[in-house]
């Protein structure tokens, strides 16, 4: 699994190493997931607060930005 061209090393170093080459790549995938699903929740939120008969979802009868 590792390249033959770092030669040997101790366990803890290759442990170290696997770390230092895949981690940022795993946070990076954990803040993605974690970030989606919040915005997942956001975009529910915003469709239920939105929903069809709410008052709030039906246009004025004036001109449109003005309440």
């Amino acid at each position: 699994m590792i390249p033959l061209h770092m030669g040997a090393l101790h366990p803890a170093e290759q442990v170290a190493t696997i770390a230092l080459a895949f981690g940022p790549f795993v946070v990076l995938g954990i803040v993605i997931m974690i970030r989606r699903r919040a915005e997942l929740e956001e975009e529910r939120q915003e469709a239920a607060r939105v929903a069809p008969g709410n008052d709030e979802a039906r246009p004025s009868d004036g001109e449109p930005g003005l309440d």
